[in-house]
């Protein structure tokens, strides 16, 4: 099966570097990005530029707020037991950070507990809850983070139990409607921002908390370290209060008192900076990967631990974890290769599955495959029973919370985003279900809809990249979903030397455009059938720190045979 070569669309007009700034007051390139994202005029694109804490919106303007912080101050006064029921992943371990810490400021002991992903699967699962009720003392109150808002059955079984119910989420709302529950703080039920990552509704919960019991001494803002982590691995729109808080956050990280945070970023080697890309690709993997290989406790651990020792020692563990995820990871890809190589190439899906894949990694795996192909991808690890758990990526213009709904006669379950999603299907029905899938995708999209397109800010000479350049760039960060980071190309570039091949299939290459050369790094590209230069290249920039020295790197996204000019204008 081939990669799909994609489209490249330059985005607007033609963008001229010694033109004037297109919008007052800026840079050329930076008003020329401004204009094209079509970001807000005035004191608002300020606002967008440089956010400010103070313009947090109100807590209680989310729908239950006022119930759920009544019935915290209620466990607080009566000193109840507490459980904070979370997810595996980033955003649920750091939503377990957040609660835990506000709770204990207030002078309560809660109990956490995270599922593991094999045995117990997602949220409130009947497993995971008995395993919770046997592992401490029955709770008087159970608040649900990252999870609970479709847990109908669930939460009704705990409330017969006599257990009280908080549920702070950020999942779409289920067909059954509202579960039992004292509060149910979900933007996506009403009220504040919608697209919130799970760990900052719980923020939202602790700001609610503080302006109606303040304590004295806690600094909210130390809250916003944990938001950051989860707001960027959980890839929700990067705007709005996201993108305030992951700024803020961002700029606490590497002064940062919590002694995990302190050795993640050692381990990873960050060097006083902290970007979303370093959150994506560095610290959230490594999180993510105790969830993975069973052992979520790792990952909230070395959020909630105080010792150094303990979270080095944590560190060395989740690298450990990472390094089993990329061999799973690296296994399980090749032999998903090998299937699709027997395939039709013109299935509009993928969907395949193995007894022997591991099924904390096949999300990795589909998110691969999906940029790779560009289709809906599902990847499928079937147990010994022969009921698969997949984990699906779409691409822009399919919803797979659609595509799961029209396909439920074929699934045991299903549900999640529309561009992320899980599903359990027993092995007899995979292939019901990816023809339902591709009858779904055919039907909601055309042909040219399907085609991969790549699109371009800017076509930039590359004399022109310079540290000030990238000054003036950085001002639209942080960068993520809804708020993409720029990519741009150039022109008749030739390659200084052959590549230089890197570990993983990367190649480190020295090129040139007219008399000016440039180092660029092309992760993935040593996988590539790459043309015979001259080249046009798509890259983005970063800032990169080496042995004490500052420099713009390169990173390129995609090369084609030179044409002599910018892909077709949009």
């Amino acid at each position: 099966m081939r990669n799909e070569v994609r489209q490249w669309i330059l985005r607007g007009e033609p963008f001229q570097m010694n033109g004037n700034g297109s919008v007052a007051g800026f840079p050329a390139i930076l008003g020329h990005l401004i204009e094209q994202r079509g970001l807000p005029a005035g004191d608002q694109l300020e606002g967008f530029l440089r956010p400010r804490l103070r313009d947090i919106g109100d807590p209680f303007e989310i729908v239950d707020m006022q119930p759920a912080v009544e019935r915290v101050l209620r466990a607080v006064d009566a000193g109840e037991q507490v459980c904070i029921f979370g997810d595996y992943d980033v955003d649920g371990v750091s939503s377990v950070a957040v609660m835990r810490r506000m709770l204990k400021a207030y002078g309560l002991d809660p109990r956490h507990f995270i599922p593991r992903r094999s045995s117990e699967g997602y949220g409130l699962s009947k497993a995971a809850l008995e395993r919770c009720m046997s592992e401490g003392a029955k709770p008087d109150l159970l608040i649900a983070v990252d999870c609970g808002t479709v847990s109908v059955d669930e939460i009704a079984g705990l409330r017969a139990d006599g257990i009280d119910v908080i549920v702070v989420d950020h999942h779409e709302p289920g067909p059954r409607g509202r579960p039992d529950v004292v509060a149910l703080v979900n933007p996506k039920c009403g009220g504040g921002p919608e697209y919130l990552c799970a760990a900052g509704v719980c923020f939202k919960l602790c700001h609610a908390l503080l302006k109606t019991r303040p304590i004295e001494g806690f600094d909210l803002k130390s809250l916003l370290e944990f938001v950051t982590l989860a707001t960027v691995a959980d890839i929700v729109p990067m705007v709005g209060e996201n993108r305030l808080m992951v700024r803020h956050g961002l700029k606490r990280l590497p002064g940062t008192l919590n002694p995990g945070l302190q050795a993640l970023q050692k381990m990873v080697g960050m060097n006083g900076r902290a970007t979303s890309m370093d959150i994506g690709f560095r610290i959230g993997p490594r999180l993510n990967a105790a969830g993975r290989m069973d052992v979520p406790e790792d990952a909230l651990g070395i959020l909630l631990t105080d010792c150094r020792r303990r979270a080095l020692e944590l560190a060395e563990r989740l690298e450990g974890y990472n390094r089993r995820r990329q061999q799973h990871e690296a296994r399980i890809r090749k032999e998903a290769l090998e299937m699709l190589a027997q395939r039709d190439p013109d299935e509009p899906v993928i969907v395949l599955g193995s007894r022997d894949w591991h099924p904390g990694v096949v999300g990795i795996v589909a998110s691969r495959l999906m940029r790779q192909f560009h289709k809906p991808t599902f990847i499928v690890a079937i147990d010994k029973d022969g009921v698969g758990k997949g984990s699906g990526r779409s691409v822009e213009g399919v919803s797979l919370v659609e595509a799961i709904d029209v396909s439920r006669e074929h699934l045991v379950a299903g549900g999640g985003h529309e561009m992320a999603a899980g599903i359990s299907v027993e092995e007899s029905k995979m292939d019901a279900f990816r023809e339902s899938f591709s009858r779904y995708v055919i039907e909601q999209t055309d042909p040219e809809a399907r085609l991969p397109r790549l699109y371009l800010d800017a076509e930039i000479p590359l004399d022109q990249l310079s540290l000030d350049f990238l000054k003036d760039y950085e001002l639209l960060q942080p960068f993520g979903n809804g708020n993409p980071q720029p990519i741009f190309m150039a022109s008749g570039v030739h390659l200084c030397r052959s590549p230089m091949r890197l570990k993983n299939q990367h190649l480190r290459l020295q090129l040139r455009q007219g008399y000016h050369e440039v180092d660029a790094v092309f992760f993935g590209g040593g996988e590539q059938d790459l043309p015979d230069p001259p080249w046009d290249i798509a890259f983005t920039i970063d800032r990169n720190h080496f042995r004490g020295r500052t420099s713009l790197q390169m990173i390129i996204q995609d090369v084609r045979a030179a044409e002599g000019r910018s892909g077709t204008p949009v």
